[in-house]
């Protein structure tokens, strides 16, 4: 089996479990050959050489609610114990209570593992693995699946089951009441609050965070796990999953709803008049937050977000710092910013992958929502809900997103190739204008004929397509625009561009 196909950028991510004609090619044997590979990573990468040798070496396991979960734990859990590793199984959790795993002194893990393929159909599972230094880079897990099968020290570790939700919760709590400069043991008294997990792993967060800081969370749903995932797919980013917190919070006359996805690392919420807060709408209400605190900071994000935001983040006094796409490229991009001397306290994708500098630069969508309840007493005392606080940020009239697959061998210099060409059609249009402030593909501003708008191409992180993004503010416009790119596109054969066909019939 060839483990580098399953690299996933900074994560390892396969088929679990056999379905229709895909064969799985993550099961417990490639498990048990990656954790030779981590053992070797963990020795000779990070500097643990002496530790491992001295026998004490200790890393930590979690897993959301994937069928698949507890065979690859346990295929980890056997190769750790034959490398004398002492192993902390803590059975579910989320990706960022196993990231403190290595940070809360009662556990001190070397390393973290949260089994876990985040959003994705219940017949994928995925590792995402974590040091004390923060997640691991690409080359780190290219590393580890290079080294899988050699063969590693044999001696008998230790494993020991543990549970780490009850102290990331109350770790959480604590955050909560600290933000809210408050020692009220019930702070969220009188506000109804409604969680949505999705069957993920995020259910905790209802009883043992908002209940406990006195929030009603009646109507909450969907907080057993299950790993089949009947409800919806949880998915902040996913229109069915949205639609249904939505109905929850209007139906319950709720004052927030909150959405986390799988492994809780992103979330998204609701407010009390039913106005759904992610993508570009999250990104406002973070940056509201984390400029009132730390005024001037710059703000990372990916680079397919609204020039609308670019303008309501400069009207609050931040800078936004569009980036490339994938939640460790903006991280890293904040650490380096702040390495710099550039302030860059938070982080954020509209995927909802949010991390913030004062928290570990954690992707963490359950400290999201702990900076956003923060907020709840002094909205409620002036009689304004999360909508209003961005409601200077205009909303586009049309978006649309289209993603060509590219049919070329070689897929990377084809779609580039696209790219670069795109460039010089654009330098030949009136009514365009390439944006300087971009670091991905080719993102374009367009006026006159093509309304006010902007169109990005660029590549798929881990696809092989190319990803038209496609916004504008005059309505009817988006389809001038389509139709201009669509004589652009007519002379690359090696992309399907069924889907632009379809979008120009409408």
């Amino acid at each position: 089996m060839e483990l580098k196909a399953l690299q996933n950028g900074s994560d390892i991510r396969g088929i679990a479990v056999d379905h229709e004609e895909k064969t799985a090619n993550l099961t417990p044997a490639q498990a048990g050959e990656i954790a030779v590979g981590m053992v070797h990573w963990l020795r000779d990468k990070k500097n643990l050489a002496e530790k491992h040798q001295a026998g004490n070496l200790k890393i930590g396991i979690g897993h959301d609610s994937r069928i698949s979960a507890e065979s690859l734990k346990q295929a980890l859990i056997d190769s750790f114990v034959e490398q004398n590793i002492e192993v902390l199984d803590f059975g579910l959790a989320t990706t960022p209570a196993m990231f403190m795993a290595t940070q809360f002194p009662q556990y001190d893990c070397d390393a973290a593992i949260m089994i876990t393929a985040s959003h994705l159909p219940y017949y994928f599972n995925g590792l995402k693995l974590f040091t004390k230094s923060g997640g691991a880079e690409k080359a780190d897990i290219a590393y580890i699946l290079a080294h899988a099968e050699k063969p590693a020290l044999v001696a008998k570790g230790t494993v020991t089951k543990n549970s780490i939700l009850d102290d990331y919760s109350a770790d959480l709590t604590d955050k909560i009441r600290k933000g809210m400069k408050t020692t009220e043991e019930k702070p969220l008294a009188g506000f109804h609050i409604i969680v949505d997990a999705g069957n993920g792993a995020g259910g905790f967060f209802a009883g043992k965070v908002l209940a406990k800081l006195g929030a009603d969370i009646t109507g909450s749903q969907f907080l057993e796990p299950d790993g089949m995932f009947p409800n919806h797919i949880p998915n902040p980013d996913n229109k069915e999953a949205m639609a249904s917190i939505q109905q929850a919070v209007l139906k319950n006359k709720a004052d927030l709803g909150v959405i986390f996805d799988t492994d809780v690392d992103r979330s998204a919420v609701v407010d009390a008049s039913g106005e759904v807060i992610n993508r570009n709408n999250l990104i406002a209400v973070l940056a509201m937050i984390v400029l009132a605190e730390y005024p001037g900071s710059s703000i990372v994000t990916n680079s397919p977000t609204s020039s609308h935001l670019k303008d309501f983040i400069e009207s609050i006094g931040g800078k936004q710092v569009r980036y490339i796409s994938g939640y460790r490229n903006v991280i890293n991009k904040m650490i380096e910013l702040n390495d710099e001397g550039i302030d860059t306290q938070l982080a954020i994708e509209t995927s909802g992958h949010a991390a913030f500098k004062e928290n570990y630069y954690l992707d963490d969508g359950a400290y999201v929502i702990a900076k956003i309840l923060m907020l709840l007493p002094k909205l409620k005392k002036e009689n304004e809900t999360l909508g209003d606080l961005i409601s200077s940020l205009k909303q586009p009239t049309e978006t649309q997103e289209l993603r060509f697959e590219i049919l070329a061998e070689n897929v990377r210099d084809y779609g580039e190739q696209v790219i670069r060409d795109l460039s010089d059609f654009v330098l030949s249009q009136r009514g365009m204008k390439i944006d300087p402030e971009n670091h991905e593909g080719i993102r374009v501003n367009v006026y006159d004929e093509y309304g006010s708008g902007w169109f990005l191409l660029r590549m798929s992180l881990h696809e092989p397509l190319l990803v038209l993004q496609v916004e504008n503010d005059i309505i009817g416009t988006n389809q001038k625009v389509l139709a201009a790119l669509a004589g652009f596109f007519e002379g690359y054969k090696q992309l399907d561009l069924a889907i632009l066909d379809e979008a120009l019939k409408k």
